[in-house]
């Protein structure tokens, strides 16, 4: 699968400047020490504000089925790639803890192919599903060195 880095789409615009938006309301709070913010970076939305923006601008090739951020859940549709007709792909993101940490996130790929008009299931290479995990996380740790920087 090739991830494409195409303009999002307004609703992922919308859903990313909310999420900033959020993020930048927790930073207001004076009790508690920069670094901890930083560490943990929950807000409103429910989920760790790092890891959730850096999984809706990862998938955001793809259409938006679901974005629930208060579980955490980012569900893409049916994504083709016009480069290859023949195949789809179709992507889930969980994010489990408030944490940035490599274990709060669980991603999932379902790939079909095309055969005699249908769309038939196919498997994922593991590789795909932990490569998507690594751009998350090294997203995520980005926009966490820039908000502490």
């Amino acid at each position: 699968m090739t991830v494409m880095h195409s303009a999002p789409a307004k609703m992922f615009r919308t859903a990313l400047a909310l999420a900033a938006i959020a993020a930048l309301g927790a930073c207001a709070g004076k009790d508690r020490p920069k670094a901890d913010l930083a560490a943990s970076q929950v807000t409103t939305i429910g989920v760790n504000s790092y890891l959730w923006r850096a999984a809706l601008e990862t998938v955001s090739f793809a259409p938006l089925l679901q974005a629930d951020s208060a579980g955490g859940v980012i569900v893409t549709d049916w994504y083709t790639n016009p480069a290859n007709p023949g195949e789809r792909v179709k992507v889930s993101v969980t994010i489990l803890d408030q944490d940035l940490r490599a274990d709060a996130l669980r991603v999932a790929a379902s790939r079909q192919i095309a055969q005699g008009g249908t769309w038939v299931d196919a498997p994922v290479q593991a590789a795909t599903v932990q490569k998507l995990e690594d751009i998350i996380l090294t997203k995520a740790r980005d926009l966490r060195r820039q908000a502490i920087g």
